[in-house]
């Protein structure tokens, strides 16, 4: 059977056929020879993804700030606090230091007082041993005795002068209880009342400390 001829013109204007049956022609495998543009990705993802890493969220930096603010509040307040404390220690330190010094310097004196209290005594023998002998405690003397206890005497009583001892003879002075001990009155006719008429014993000072009281008669 000899084919029709419309259809052999149209097999060959199309082009060959692979074969019977609704076999796929050859023109229909060949890729298309028009180009193809490229489809564009949506803006609001291209913006989406190209602005990702550089946006900051303002709440976020607002946080940091408002940290490092009370971060540096709370040290300010930290260092007002050890400021004062170190001013405190050294308020304390110097009040610690200036009492202990006039306790130092008070026991100091208080020893003193106490070792001139017992070398007084031995200064009084001399000056009566002196005065028995009919010597001029100022005076020298011939006999070797004498003139021994003479030297000893002054010398004793040079040191404590220079220790800051000062003895106290307040014959003629007005009766001071505070630095005089009254062993006795005396009627004395032309001094009047309270005055310091005989000295029975001398009193000793140091600065201001009292070691011993003189021991005094006083006028009715």
């Amino acid at each position: 059977m000899r084919p029709h001829e419309g259809d052999s013109q149209e097999g060959s204007a199309a082009g060959p056929v692979a074969g019977e049956g609704g076999a796929l022609r050859a023109d229909a495998q060949r890729p298309s020879s028009a180009p193809q543009t490229p489809t564009p990705p949506p803006e609001d993802a291209g913006n989406a993804e190209g602005s990702g890493d550089k946006v900051e969220n303002p709440d976020t930096g607002q946080q940091v700030e408002a940290d490092f603010d009370q971060l540096l509040a709370d040290t300010q307040r930290e260092r007002d606090q050890y400021l004062e404390l170190a001013k405190r220690t050294k308020a304390d330190f110097e009040n610690y230091r200036k009492r202990m010094a006039a306790e130092v310097q008070a026991a100091t004196a208080r020893g003193r007082g106490e070792l001139i209290r017992d070398v007084v005594p031995v200064l009084d023998d001399l000056e009566r041993a002196i005065q028995a002998a009919g010597l001029d405690p100022q005076g020298d003397s011939d006999e070797g005795l004498a003139h021994g206890v003479l030297l000893v005497f002054r010398s004793l009583r040079d040191s404590l002068a220079r220790n800051g001892v000062e003895a106290v003879d307040p014959k003629g002075e007005k009766f001071d209880p505070t630095a005089h001990e009254a062993l006795s009155t005396q009627s004395v006719e032309g001094t009047e009342s309270g005055v310091v008429v005989e000295v029975l014993q001398k009193g000793y000072r140091l600065g201001d400390q009292l070691v011993r009281p003189a021991r005094v008669v006083v006028s009715e």
